[in-house]
C-alpha cells in the first residue's frame, strides 16, 4: 500500500511527478500500438523506445501534491493512485486515496479535485465532506495501527476550482484543511529554498494552533520592558524554534492568518549561512519574534519577586507547545540556516520575543529594522496594510486597510475577474499581471465607495460603506467582480491585451473603478437604488446599460485614439482615461453628471488657448518684420505703395492715429508695426496675384512646403486659418485639437522658437 523512498529515490520520483507528461520505456514492435492510444515517441534506445503522453489535469495536480510532499521531506508516500485504506472489518471496505504521507510525527491523507474549465468554478465540497467524515474514524485506526504516534490530518486539495469562504469554513468545522494549487506552488517553490525545513510552513498551516507533542519549550529568559511592550530575551535550541515558529511570505497559500512581510528565504544565503554555522560560526544578534499565545499572557514564571536593574525580571519562560505560535520578524535567514545543520539541536540562538504584537506594532517593527536594509516595495506594503491595519483604532487606517483588502481579495480569489491580473506581495509582473494594489484601492478611493475619515469620526459615508469593515468587504467585493467581469465579457479582445490595451492596464482599470462609483452615485442620487442596503446583484444590474456605454465607446475607438490613450503615463493618465469614459456615459445620459466632469468640460475647451496665443504672438512677429524687409528688398523707397494695398495702408494709418491719439505717448507711432493685423497680412501676400506670390514670397512663406499643389492659393491659405485661430483665441473662445496641431506645424515650420514664442 505504501512504499518507503530514500532521499535519492524521491529525488528521481519528484521530477516525473512535475513532469507535464508521463513517460514509459516500451519495446520497440510495440509502438504502434501505443501511438494509436494516444502515446507519443519521444527517445530512442537500442532495444526500446521512450514515449510519452501529456497528464490528465487531475492526475498532474495529484503529482504535484505528492512532489510537494516529497520535496517537504515526507519519506512514506503511497506508490501511485491505486492505495486503498482500510476503514473497515469487511474486506471490501476500503477508500481509494489520491496522496498519503507520513514521516515521524504526521500523517496526511489527501483527497484531491480538479476542473479543466476555463474559468473556475465554484464548488461547495459538501458531499466530499460528508463522505469523508464518513470514513475517517475507521481510516485513523488503521493508520495509527501502521504507524505509532501520529498525528492524522485529512486535507482537500483543490485545482482551478473557486471555494467560497463559506466552503472553506465548512471544511475546517469539519477538522480538515483546504489546500488550492497555488498553496502547492508556494510549498513547492518554498522546499526549492528550505529543503525539508519548509515542512513546518506547511504543517503551521494546516495544523494552526494544534499541540506538537512531547515538544518541551521552557527556557531560562529575562522579562522586560522596551518602547513601553513586554519582550522576553532568551536562548533557545534552533531545532524546537523551528517547529512552532512561522515565516511569512504573501501568497494565498496563508493569506487566511497573517500578512506576509518577509522575503522570500533564498537558497543561496541559506546555504552560505548553513556552511558558515558549520564551520563554527555564530551571530550574536537576536532572532525576534511574536508569540501568539491567545488572550492568555505567556507562562512566565519569576524566579524571584526582586527585579533587576532597568525593571527586568529573571524567571521561566514557557513557550506555546503548538505549531505556528512563534512569527519570525527578523532572522529567518539566521533561523533557518540550522535546519539542515547537526549544531541546531545543540546550540543555542538568542532570541528576543514580545508577545502579541497588533499587527500595525508587527509592521512598525519590521519596517523600522529593515529601513536601512533593502526597502520594501510598495506593492507589498500595500500587501501587509491590508491586513495589519484591519482592526486599527485609527478609522483612517481602517478604511485604507479595507480599500487595500477589497483590491486584494480581487486579485486573489478565483471567482474573480481579476484573478492572476495582480500583483500581489512580492511578485513579478508579466504583460497580463500587470494591475498593482495601489491602482486598484486609488480606484475604490477616489470613486468613493467607501467614504472619508478622520482618526476618530466618518466625515461622509461612501457608497456602499455598511458600518464596519467586516461588514462591507463582501457587498462593494462581490458587486465590483460582477462590474469587472462584465467589462472583461464584453471588451475581451482589450483585455487579453493586459498592460498594451487601456482596459486592464494601470491607469485604464483605475478609471473604469471610478466611472463604475460615478454610475453608483448617479443610480442613488436618482433613487434608482441604495447601495448601502440593497444587494449588489441588484446595484449591479442596474449599472449595466451604463457600462454597456463605456464598451461601446472602448470598442469603436480607432487605432489612432486607442494608442493616444495608451501613451498617457504619470498620475494624470487616469484621470484623461477617466474623462474620456465619463463623456461617453453622458453622452447616452445627459442627466449623469460626476463630480468636476462640466468643469474639465470647461478647462479643456480652453487648454490650448493660452500656449496658441504665444504662438499667434510669434509668428505675428515673424510675418510684421519679414513681409516688410522682403518687400523693401524687392520695391525699395516706394515699397509700400508697390506692395501694400491702398485699403491695408489706410486702415494702418488710420488705427494707429486712433491709438496714439488716445495714447499718452507725444511721438506718433509707426503704421506698419503698430497698425496691422493678420487679415492685412493676408492681404499682402495675396496681392498682386498668382505671379507677384511666386517672384516675392513663395520661397519664404510657402506652406506646407514642397508638396504639390492645385494653385498658388494653398501656400497662403495657412495665414486664413492662422486669423479664424487669432480670432478664438481673442474672444476666448475654444482652439480645437486641430487648430492647435495645426498652428505647433506653422510654428516650427517657420522655426520661431527664438523669437519669444517657446512653448
Amino acid at each position: 500500500m505504501h512504499r518507503t523512498y530514500t532521499p535519492q529515490q524521491a529525488k528521481s520520483q519528484i521530477k516525473n511527478r512535475l513532469n507535464s507528461h508521463e513517460r514509459k520505456k516500451i519495446p520497440k514492435n510495440r509502438l504502434e500500438e501505443y501511438v494509436e492510444a494516444g502515446w507519443e515517441h519521444a527517445k530512442t534506445l537500442t532495444y526500446h523506445y521512450w514515449i510519452q503522453r501529456p497528464k490528465s489535469h487531475d492526475a498532474s495536480f495529484e503529482d504535484r501534491v505528492w512532489a510537494m510532499c516529497a520535496s517537504l521531506g515526507f519519506s512514506t508516500l503511497n506508490n501511485d493512485r491505486q492505495m486503498h485504506i482500510p476503514y473497515g472489518k469487511h474486506e471490501t471496505a476500503t477508500k481509494q486515496v489520491d496522496v498519503f504521507a507520513v514521516d515521524d510525527e504526521i500523517a496526511l491523507v489527501f483527497e484531491c479535485k480538479s476542473s479543466a474549465a476555463e474559468q473556475p468554478p465554484h464548488m461547495t465540497f459538501k458531499k466530499e465532506v460528508e463522505a469523508i467524515q464518513g470514513y475517517r474514524s475507521g481510516m485513523i485506526s488503521w493508520i495509527k495501527k501502521e504507524f505509532p504516534g501520529r498525528k492524522v490530518c485529512f486535507i482537500l486539495a483543490a485545482n482551478n476550482v473557486h471555494v467560497s469562504e463559506g466552503a472553506q469554513e465548512r471544511i475546517r468545522a469539519a477538522d480538515m484543511a483546504y489546500l488550492d494549487e497555488t498553496a502547492v506552488e508556494y510549498y513547492l517553490e518554498l522546499s526549492r529554498h528550505l529543503g525539508s525545513a519548509s515542512k513546518y510552513q506547511l504543517l503551521g498551516n494546516i495544523l494552526d494552533g494544534k499541540r506538537i507533542e512531547g515538544l518541551d519549550v521552557t527556557v531560562p529568559a529575562i522579562r522586560g520592558k522596551m518602547g513601553g511592550k513586554t519582550y522576553y530575551s532568551f536562548s533557545i535550541e534552533p531545532e524546537k524554534l523551528l517547529k512552532i515558529s512561522y515565516v511569512l511570505h504573501r501568497n494565498s497559500a496563508n493569506s487566511r492568518w497573517m500578512p506576509t512581510y518577509q522575503r522570500l528565504i533564498k537558497a543561496p544565503r541559506l546555504k552560505n549561512i548553513s556552511s558558515f554555522i558549520d564551520n563554527g560560526g555564530f551571530f550574536p544578534n537576536s532572532i525576534i519574534i511574536n508569540i501568539d499565545s491567545g488572550k492568555r499572557s505567556p507562562n512566565f514564571s519569576p524566579a524571584a519577586s526582586q527585579k533587576n536593574a532597568g525593571g527586568t525580571t529573571l524567571g521561566t519562560l514557557q513557550l506555546p507547545r503548538r505549531y505556528r505560535s512563534a512569527y519570525v520578524i527578523d532572522g529567518q535567514h539566521r533561523l533557518y540556516g540550522f535546519s539542515h545543520s547537526p549544531r541546531a539541536a545543540t546550540e543555542a540562538v538568542p532570541v528576543i520575543a514580545f508577545h502579541n504584537l497588533k499587527g500595525e506594532e508587527q509592521l512598525k517593527l519590521f519596517m523600522q529594522i529593515n529601513e536601512n536594509q533593502k526597502s520594501v516595495p510598495k506593492n507589498l506594503q500595500n500587501t501587509l496594510n491590508a491586513d495589519l491595519l484591519w482592526t486599527s483604532e485609527n478609522l483612517r487606517q481602517r478604511a485604507k486597510a479595507l480599500k487595500l483588502k477589497i483590491s486584494q481579495s480581487l486579485g486573489e480569489s478565483k471567482g474573480s475577474p481579476l484573478y492572476n491580473r495582480v500583483i500581489l506581495g512580492e511578485e513579478k509582473s508579466t504583460p497580463t499581471r500587470c494591475i498593482t494594489l495601489d491602482s486598484i484601492q486609488r480606484g475604490i478611493e477616489r470613486g468613493r465607495f467607501i467614504g472619508d475619515f478622520t482618526a476618530s469620526a466618518v466625515k461622509k459615508v461612501g457608497s456602499f460603506y455598511r458600518t464596519s469593515n467586516d461588514d462591507t468587504l463582501p457587498p462593494v467585493t462581490d458587486f465590483l467582480s460582477s462590474c469587472i467581469a462584465y467589462v472583461r465579457e464584453g471588451l475581451a479582445t482589450q483585455w487579453n491585451l493586459g498592460r498594451r490595451g487601456i482596459v486592464a492596464n494601470n491607469p485604464g482599470f483605475e478609471a473604469l473603478v471610478r466611472l463604475i462609483g460615478d454610475i453608483v452615485d448617479h443610480l442613488n442620487y436618482e433613487n434608482k437604488c441604495d447601495s448601502r442596503s440593497d444587494p449588489p446583484e441588484v446595484v449591479f444590474q442596474l449599472a449595466r446599460p451604463y457600462l454597456d456605454e463605456y464598451i461601446e465607446f472602448v470598442e469603436k475607438l480607432d487605432d489612432e485614439e486607442r494608442e493616444d490613450l495608451h501613451n498617457r503615463h504619470g498620475s494624470s493618465a487616469p484621470n484623461a482615461y477617466l474623462r474620456k469614459f465619463q463623456g461617453a456615459v453622458k453622452k447616452r445620459y445627459p442627466s449623469f453628471d460626476p463630480p468636476g466632469y462640466e468643469e474639465w468640460v470647461e478647462n479643456q475647451a480652453l487648454r490650448y488657448n493660452s500656449e496658441s496665443f504665444t504662438m499667434i504672438t510669434a509668428i505675428e512677429k515673424y510675418l510684421n518684420t519679414r513681409i516688410r524687409e522682403i518687400l523693401m528688398d524687392h520695391f525699395g523707397d516706394t515699397w509700400f505703395k508697390e506692395g501694400v494695398p491702398r485699403k491695408v495702408y489706410q486702415d494702418a494709418v488710420l488705427r494707429t492715429a486712433e491709438r496714439e491719439y488716445d495714447s499718452t505717448n507725444q511721438s506718433p507711432g509707426d503704421w506698419w508695426t503698430e497698425g496691422l493685423q493678420v487679415s492685412h497680412y493676408d492681404q499682402v501676400l495675396r496681392h498682386g496675384g498668382a505671379k507677384r506670390w511666386n517672384e516675392v514670397f513663395a520661397a519664404e512663406f510657402e506652406f506646407p512646403a514642397g508638396t504639390k499643389k492645385s494653385s498658388w492659393k494653398e501656400g497662403v491659405e495657412w495665414v486664413s486659418s492662422l486669423i479664424n485661430v487669432r480670432n478664438d483665441v481673442m474672444h476666448s473662445r475654444s482652439v480645437s485639437e486641430e487648430q492647435y496641431a495645426k498652428l505647433i506645424d506653422i510654428f516650427e515650420h517657420f522655426q520661431l522658437s527664438g523669437t519669444g514664442g517657446n512653448l
